[in-house]
């Protein structure tokens, strides 16, 4: 009884509180979301999709209670086998899915259908957490420490082949917990760098520099930012400065002086110019790295040329790696095509209901987008436009403000813990609930791409809501055991 009364006092109650608001917020929008005037009033109904969320609710709190009650030791020896588990459950789920609206990521089990890739992360999570505590990552500073690095990409391949590429993104939120753990800040910047690429590479690649001029906008803002980016690279890592002020002043110079003669002597496409300059940056670099016998030369020459390498990907990936829809979604994202009718549909809608609902909104069971089924997936994906409807900007921003408290109260967990286990998993928990949080509400709002992901707690459906209680719960079991850790 001793030991029943002190886990009940070692529990987090502020983080269950917030996770019981959302679930009951999170209720009301599934309710406002399939609302029927024909069957008005009947919330309970089994047969409906309110009824069948709170079966899911009723289950998921349920579930927490025995993860609750169960060893905390249990996770970190089982994490391995859980983690091989899952990768065997994916490999296999193509072949045992059905087809649903192109996707092969759900498995039949009775009267229900379950998506492995939700369940997924609390695994991948757990053996990360496992990984870093037995070999003793304190700081990620050897090429062996990336072996980790395997351990997110492995799910996310295996996801990529249920052509659910959506669930696979989520898994690069893992990388938000290695930063924690001494992942260097250069490698983040690179994969930023890599987004604003593609990006401006995209938008402007039909539009020209200028009038009559044989050359790309797209490509010439590309080859700059890389040529800025290697410079500033420079600046930070090599002291003293004189090699980046010389790196500069020869590619800005020449860059400069290339595009004053295509304008105003002979037009040609200068970015052939800025492509040789690159390139020469990247020779000279390796040869002050063989030279002086310093690294830093050589990882900025390897970011120039993984630079080079992903900008001429670019249309590549974009022309034979995405799918039709995912290619037309981005372009509709970035402003490329003016589709309010096909792809970009869904975000126009979206945005008019959460327009509509204005400071206060229209009240519950009042939204008349939602009602009249204006929003495609306004239950699931789209969600958050029911609450932006019917809640209006006080409701969304009570959402988000409890959102936001739930990451800040998982990173003040996450530092309290005496071994890195929990710390670690603490870390991945809070990613995973910041990823989705930022891209499904982003999406919503026409500011990321549309890449179907739920809104924790909030979307239909059993399976993503035993995901994330799965993963949070955990979490708090872990943390609840960190007194008898310290003692």
């Amino acid at each position: 009884m001793k030991k029943k009364a002190g886990l009940f006092k070692s529990i987090d109650w502020i983080t269950v509180f917030i996770y019981l608001v959302l679930l009951g917020m999170g209720w009301m929008s599934v309710c406002g979301a399939t609302y029927d005037f024909d069957q008005a009033g009947n919330f309970l109904d089994f047969s409906t999709r309110s009824g069948m969320q709170i079966i899911w609710i009723a289950s998921s709190l349920l579930l927490g209670g025995i993860i609750l009650s169960t060893d905390d030791r249990l996770f970190e020896s089982l994490s391995y086998l859980i983690y091989l588990g899952f990768l065997v459950v994916l490999a296999a789920t193509p072949y045992m899915a059905h087809d649903i609206k192109g996707s092969l990521s759900w498995i039949k089990v009775g009267s229900f259908s379950v998506q492995p890739a939700e369940f997924a992360k609390f695994g991948t999570a757990l053996c990360i957490a496992k990984v870093i505590e037995s070999y003793g990552f304190h700081r990620l500073t050897h090429w062996r420490d990336y072996i980790i690095c395997l351990l997110i990409f492995l799910p996310m391949g295996l996801i990529v082949l249920q052509r659910e590429t959506g669930s696979a993104l989520v898994y690069l939120s893992f990388f938000l917990m290695l930063y924690r753990e001494g992942l260097p800040g250069c490698l983040l910047f690179a994969g930023l760098s890599a987004i604003a690429y593609f990006v401006v590479g995209a938008r402007f690649a039909e539009i020209p520099l200028w009038e009559l001029a044989p050359v790309n906008l797209g490509r010439f803002l590309v080859f700059l930012m890389i040529q800025i980016f290697t410079v500033g690279m420079l600046w930070v890592y090599i002291k003293p400065r004189k090699v980046a002020w010389r790196v500069f002043l020869y590619s800005i110079g020449l860059t400069l002086l290339a595009l004053m003669v295509s304008r105003y002597v002979i037009p040609f496409d200068i970015t052939w110019i800025q492509l040789a300059i690159c390139v020469c940056s990247i020779f000279y670099l390796l040869y002050l790295a063989l030279h002086e016998r310093l690294l830093a030369y050589f990882y900025i020459a390897l970011f120039t040329f993984g630079s080079l390498t992903i900008h001429f990907s670019a249309d590549y990936v974009m022309n034979n790696v995405l799918q039709n829809h995912q290619r037309e979604r981005i372009q509709v994202l970035l402003g490329l095509t003016d589709d309010p009718k096909n792809k970009g549909y869904n975000v126009n809608q979206a945005k008019i209901a959460i327009g509509s609902g204005g400071l206060k909104g229209k009240g519950f069971l009042n939204g008349t987008q939602t009602k009249l089924k204006y929003v495609p997936e306004q239950d699931t994906d789209f969600i958050f436009c029911t609450v932006g409807e019917e809640e209006g900007f006080i409701g969304c921003s009570i959402v988000l403000s409890l959102f936001l408290f739930l990451i800040l109260r998982l990173i003040h967990l996450a530092e309290r813990q005496p071994y890195a286990f929990g710390r670690v998993y603490g870390y991945c928990v809070m990613s995973v609930f910041l990823f989705h949080v930022f891209i499904n509400v982003g999406m919503v709002l026409g500011l990321t791409p549309v890449i179907g992901i739920p809104l924790p707690f909030f979307s239909y459906g059993g399976s993503s809501l035993w995901g994330f209680t799965i993963l949070l719960f955990i979490f708090l079991r872990i943390d609840a055991a960190r007194g008898k850790a310290q003692s």
